[in-house]
């Protein structure tokens, strides 16, 4: 679901870089370490975001819920502790 948008922007980032290394004239040279900086950082930015997060994630999250098991949780003690409420005799009631 996630992967195009991912890989759009990736290529799209690193194909702004290959203007940068294949410049020539005044400062090309300069140009040239620049874009091949931002053409590796961005590819491994993508490798990175694409393997070693999702593995990460999976690693820590092991022992969590997903929200929804959190809110059921929750209603269910909720339940739990309205049940254990005992409304003494004549309190509540109007005469």
């Amino acid at each position: 679901m996630r992967l195009r948008p991912i890989l759009m922007t990736s290529f799209t980032a690193a194909a702004g870089a290959i203007p940068l290394l294949l410049s020539s004239g005044a400062g090309a040279e300069t140009r040239a370490v620049i874009g091949t900086v931002i053409l590796f950082g961005v590819l491994a930015a993508t490798l990175f975001t694409l393997f070693v997060v999702p593995v990460a994630y999976d690693l820590l999250a092991r022992r969590t819920g997903s929200p929804g098991d959190v809110a059921r949780q929750l209603e269910r003690e909720e339940a739990a502790a309205q049940a254990l409420i005992i409304v003494p005799a004549g309190r509540g009631r109007s005469a």
